[in-house]
C-alpha cells in the first residue's frame, strides 16, 4: 500500500490532475474543479424557488412541476468550458461531478423530495456510439450518487436522428425536435413523478418535446433539473433548449 501511494504520488507529480476551470493542480480530494472554482460556480438557487424563470418558459405549453439549473453560463464564462469538455472533449466524468453538485442541492430542496425516477434525455443511439456516452446520462448518474433515486434510461427514447439545435431559431429547434423521441412501456411510468435531466437549457424545445412524450404515460409527473442555463433563458421574457 505504501508502495502505491508513492507510485500514485510520483505520476501524478508528472502528469497532475488539472482543475477543468482554472488549470490549477488540483490538490488531496478535490475533483474535476478546485474547491476555489466550485464555491464561485454561479449557481441559480431555483431549486429553492416555485415559480422561478426557466420554470415560467414552459408555463401555458407543457404541464411541468418543477424547474431548475446548477447554474448560469454565458458566452465568455470560465463555466462554459466545461460544458464543452463534457459534451465534446471525451469528457464524462465532468458530468457526472456536477451531478453530484446537482444532487446536493436537489436531495435537501423541499421541491424536489418525491421525485420517483431520473430520467435523462436520450441521444440517438448512432450519436451515442460516436461520442461514447450520453452526457445526460453522466449527470444523471451523479445526481443518483447523492440523492439514492432509480435512473431510468429505458423508458425515454429517441427514435430519430437529429441535427445540433445550435444556431437554430426557437422555431426551428422545436421542428427539429419534434416527434424525435418516444416512451416505451408506459405503465412503468405510470402515477410517477419523473426528473427529466438535460445538460443546458436554452429555448426549451427539446425538454418540452421530451415532456409532451412522457405524458402519454397515465398520471406522470415531470420536473427537470439541468446543469446550467443562460441568464436570457432565465429571463420570463426569453423563448423557452
Amino acid at each position: 500500500m505504501k508502495f502505491t501511494a508513492i507510485l500514485r504520488h510520483f505520476f501524478g507529480l508528472l502528469y497532475p490532475n488539472l482543475c477543468e476551470v482554472c488549470g490549477q493542480a488540483l490538490g488531496g480530494g478535490e475533483c474535476i474543479c478546485c474547491l476555489s472554482c466550485l464555491y464561485h460556480l454561479p449557481r441559480t438557487n431555483y431549486w429553492k424557488e416555485p415559480g422561478n424563470p426557466v420554470e415560467q418558459i414552459f408555463w401555458g405549453r407543457v404541464p411541468v412541476e418543477h424547474v431548475c439549473a446548477l447554474f448560469f453560463f454565458s458566452k465568455g464564462s470560465r463555466y462554459r468550458k466545461l460544458l464543452h469538455k463534457l459534451k465534446y472533449k471525451g469528457k464524462p466524468e465532468i458530468g457526472v461531478e456536477l451531478g453530484r453538485q446537482l444532487g446536493r442541492e436537489l436531495k435537501n430542496a423541499p421541491l424536489y423530495q418525491c421525485i420517483d425516477a431520473i430520467i435523462p434525455v436520450p441521444l440517438h443511439p448512432a450519436r451515442q456510439r460516436r461520442r461514447g456516452y450520453n452526457q445526460s446520462e453522466r449527470i444523471a448518474a451523479g445526481i443518483a450518487q447523492i440523492t439514492g433515486w432509480k435512473v431510468d434510461t429505458s423508458s425515454l427514447v429517441r427514435t430519430r436522428f437529429t441535427g445540433t439545435q445550435t444556431s437554430k431559431s426557437r422555431q426551428e429547434r422545436w421542428e427539429n425536435v419534434s416527434g424525435a423521441f418516444a416512451v416505451r412501456n408506459a405503465a412503468a411510468l405510470t402515477s410517477r413523478h419523473v426528473l427529466l435531466v438535460d445538460d443546458v437549457l436554452t429555448t426549451g424545445a427539446t425538454i418540452e418535446a421530451c415532456i409532451l412524450e412522457l405524458q402519454k404515460a397515465a398520471d406522470c409527473k415531470t420536473s427537470v433539473a439541468t446543469l446550467a442555463c443562460t441568464k436570457k433563458t432565465a429571463s420570463p421574457v426569453s423563448g423557452g433548449r
